[in-house]
């Protein structure tokens, strides 16, 4: 671009030690609703990384001797700053992810606001265990210290949401953090850059460099200071982390893909599982790792609920993400539009299967300002095998696919019959029924009657190729932390 037109765009410096310091190169980022650049992303690569893991090696000694109480207060603080320019951050978010503002009003922003106050909570009320061997005149008990610099690699579809679930917890520990975000969603990281210094975050604590995983990325976790990583994306990536950090021993929280059944029994109530179900397979554009994208429904309402899913899926308006009546914003960006097509609607098509509403079938029409923006209607798809790629792999856009089943037993082992087993949904009203399938579904989470409802205590993440370790109150505090245990002879 000319210098006339980047002046014009926002250029994003990397927060290094307190600072926000330049970067030697920079990277296009788009607005995915108009295709436009948006904003200039530094292109950090190992003299960055280098230099954000010594600031915050730095300032670890100080941070992690603070009390509890002392990180606490700083975390609400945190917590009412990026609450009171709440509005300024979703529309930020939805320019630039391409979401629609209502989901970033009430999902994104609110959501990364409740990380700080969560952890600013539960951080003061963990305890560690004692016990004793009177016979042996010994006593024991464990002691818990933050372990050092984390590596945090958080990813584009749930940018501040999913950033401050990692960088909340570790400070919140005593660490240190370097944070990578996704190069092509970085606004609202150094949004709150800006904030963490009137927060009283001291310089150093956190640091946060922008760029490619495959630069700045690699570079983090490669680099042998960084004895943690925390990271949320795809499997294929998980898998290059874990080679790459095989040769540190480093301690790994990985939360990947999902491909997530809802099971749909006869005795389901439509009027609640409809309105859900629609919500939980196209919700922020279907690209959420939680989404359900293969939908199992018994064969005695088979046909019902494929009419009624049509219809209220056809009822969601696409568009421009900044008008509040949206229902579906647009994609990342024009590469992930294209794969989500192929993988999700072309092939199915090639082998047979049937497009009911969305791509291909119902004309998508668009308000000029978006004709060059990455969208897509929201896609049901049947008549699909269990073997083809858009029931096996993330497709992680607007597609679905409804499929019958006839017996409990058969529904469980193909709900099962992916590499994946992040989420599931269970649609039944027949309590005896619920418990068994959601104890047989290889999935760590399971939702009954609803979906996406969330309480932070408790354990997050997936089995198989769907991560390695969770996250959640006792979960996070456990993984940002090295426990010992003391032996006292009496």
């Amino acid at each position: 671009p000319t210098m006339a037109h980047s002046k014009a765009l926002l250029v994003l410096e990397n927060f290094i030690g307190g600072k926000f310091v330049p970067c030697s190169s920079y990277i296009d980022s788009y607005n995915p609703s108009t295709g436009d650049v948006y904003c200039r992303v530094p292109d950090s690569g190992k003299e960055e990384v280098e230099a954000a893991v010594k600031a915050a090696k730095d300032a670890f000694p100080v941070w992690s001797s603070k009390s509890p109480l002392e990180r606490s207060q700083i975390l609400n603080k945190m917590a009412d700053l990026i609450e009171h320019d709440l509005e300024a951050f979703a529309q930020a978010e939805s320019k630039d992810q391409g979401k629609t503002i209502t989901f970033a009003r009430t999902v994104d922003i609110p959501r990364a606001v409740r990380n700080f106050r969560f952890f600013a909570s539960s951080i003061l009320h963990h305890v560690t265990e004692c016990t004793e061997m009177p016979a042996m005149g010994c006593v024991h008990y464990t002691s818990r210290a933050p372990v050092g610099v984390a590596g945090l690699i958080s990813p584009w579809n749930l940018p501040l949401y999913l950033l401050t679930w990692k960088i909340v917890p570790a400070i919140a520990c005593g660490n240190t953090v370097v944070a990578k975000p996704s190069e092509m969603t970085s606004v609202t990281a150094w949004m709150m850059c800006k904030l963490l210094e009137k927060a009283g975050v001291p310089p150093g604590v956190v640091n946060v460099v922008f760029g490619t995983g495959s630069k700045a990325g690699e570079a983090l976790v490669c680099h042998p200071e960084v004895p943690l990583i925390s990271f949320t994306g795809s499997t294929l990536t998980a898998q290059r982390i874990m080679e790459k950090s095989a040769p540190y021993c480093k301690r790994l929280s990985l939360e990947l893909g999902g491909k997530n059944p809802a099971i749909i029994f006869e005795d389901a109530d439509l009027s609640q599982c409809i309105p859900t179900t629609v919500r939980s397979s196209f919700a922020n554009q279907g690209e959420i790792c939680l989404c359900t994208s293969r939908i199992f429904v018994q064969r005695g309402i088979y046909s019902e609920f494929l009419k009624r899913f049509v219809a209220e899926a056809k009822k969601w308006k696409t568009g421009n993400p900044s008008d509040p009546t949206m229902d579906v914003g647009a994609l990342i960006s024009k590469e992930h539009l294209e794969k989500v097509m192929l993988h999700g609607v072309y092939k199915a098509q090639a082998e047979g299967a049937r497009v009911l509403c969305g791509e291909g079938v119902d004309p998508l029409v668009l308000p000029p300002g978006n004709q060059k923006g990455y969208f897509m209607l929201p896609t049901v798809i049947t008549e699909v095998k269990d073997e083809s790629c858009c029931m096996q792999e993330e497709i992680f856009g607007p597609v679905t696919c409804v499929v019958a089943f006839d017996t409990e037993e058969e529904v469980i082992e193909r709900a099962n019959g992916v590499k994946y087993g992040l989420a599931a949904t269970v649609w039944s009203r027949d309590v005896g029924r619920v418990h068994r399938v959601a104890r047989r579904l290889q999935s760590g989470l399971v939702w009954t009657n609803c979906w996406l409802v969330r309480d932070l205590n408790l354990p997050f993440g997936g089995m198989k190729a769907s991560g390695i370790g969770r996250e959640g109150v006792k979960d996070s505090y456990e993984f940002f932390t090295e426990v010992k245990t003391i032996t006292i002879k009496h």
